[in-house]
């Protein structure tokens, strides 16, 4: 019995720890659902970007911050990871690089949608 409910633990721990958090959650604004990331601040994508390719170089980024990874990331899924033109490591969703708008303040802002007719909330 011991042994049964040593290896029924040993199946949850590791069985718990093979799913990662998604990077972003869904949540409502006005404009309708969009990718957040953990801070609720909503996430964009850009008409010029190619699939798994950011196109917004250094000062499009002062702008339009690219939602950075941990340097620990791991792509699965719908979500994979672009360098940004940082060189650093951005998330992306079904193949479009995520990024923040720097005029968004606070969290639920969606301010960026439609700036430029090429940034959209990510959905």
């Amino acid at each position: 019995m011991r042994t049964m409910l040593i290896a029924i633990g040993l199946v949850s721990a590791l069985g718990g720890s093979a799913f990662a958090a998604e990077p972003a959650k869904m949540v409502y604004t006005k404009m309708g659902k969009a990718l957040a990331d953990e801070k609720g601040m909503i996430l964009y994508t850009f008409d010029k970007d190619a699939k798994g390719k950011s196109n917004c170089d250094a000062d499009c980024l002062k702008k339009w911050p690219a939602f950075h990874a941990a340097a620990n990331a791991k792509a699965e899924g719908e979500w994979s990871l672009v360098k940004a033109a940082d060189g650093m490591e951005m998330w992306a969703y079904e193949g479009k690089p995520l990024y923040t708008y720097a005029e968004d303040k606070k969290a639920g802002e969606a301010n960026g949608d439609g700036v430029g007719g090429v940034w959209h909330l990510a959905k």
